[in-house]
């Protein structure tokens, strides 16, 4: 598997922000968003560091931490993630939380156990990849799991808006707006959650992005 990075860190956004995590990120990707924070992994030429599933493991056992944040690019890109995660939830008592990009079939990976939760992106018009989104994945969600909206103008907020409506998203799971960085002032989300009544909606900040420089790896 083409690992990018394993650290130690706190979930930085979705329903477990704040919480003590070990992060595994992998390499690659299949879209390319126009505000990508992890582009460095996604370059063809990065080869990343090739480990198996039981090395991943050996990493996960030593760490000691019960949330467990498989990331990238996009994760489930890599063929061994059947096995990684049947043998992660294996292991005990872990919280294993999958980002996604919102374009890969979630279908495979639904019913390989209980402890996994999905954070879903949708990317708006403003990443220039909503052509990419696989809408079936819509009916696969649960309570447990999260879309996430990153929305970087109030056009992206209107779509947001629209997507929530026709999904039924609003207590169907987590559901959260996040702010381009740089691009758009939560305020102005804020604001616009308070005109459209979107009570089951939550405002998602990258903490990661916040306590330390912007542009810093593993945190």
């Amino acid at each position: 598997m083409r690992v990018a990075e394993i650290f130690e860190s706190i979930n930085g956004e979705g329903p477990l922000a704040g919480q003590r995590a070990l992060f595994v990120r992998f390499a690659g990707c299949n879209i390319s968003c126009s505000y990508c924070d992890t582009a460095w992994a996604n370059a063809p030429d990065y080869a990343g560091c090739e480990m198996t599933v039981d090395e991943i493991l050996r990493e996960v056992e030593k760490a000691q931490i019960r949330n467990i944040t498989i990331t990238g690019g996009e994760p489930l890109l890599q063929k061994e993630m059947p096995q990684l995660l049947q043998a992660l939830a294996g292991q005990g008592n872990h919280r294993i939380e999958i980002e996604t990009n919102g374009s890969v079939d979630l279908t495979p990976f639904c019913d390989i156990a209980e402890c996994i939760s999905f954070t879903m992106d949708y990317k708006l018009a403003g990443s220039g990849m909503e052509d990419a989104m696989c809408m079936e994945n819509f009916r696969l969600l649960k309570k447990s799991d999260s879309v996430k909206f990153v929305v970087g103008s109030e056009k992206d907020l209107a779509r947001a808006r629209e997507v929530i409506d026709q999904e039924k998203l609003q207590g169907r799971c987590h559901v959260f707006l996040s702010p381009v960085f740089g691009s758009i002032d939560p305020e102005e989300i804020v604001e616009y959650m308070k005109i459209n009544r979107l009570d089951e909606v939550n405002l998602g900040l990258q903490l990661h992005k916040i306590i330390w420089d912007p542009e810093k790896r593993g945190v």
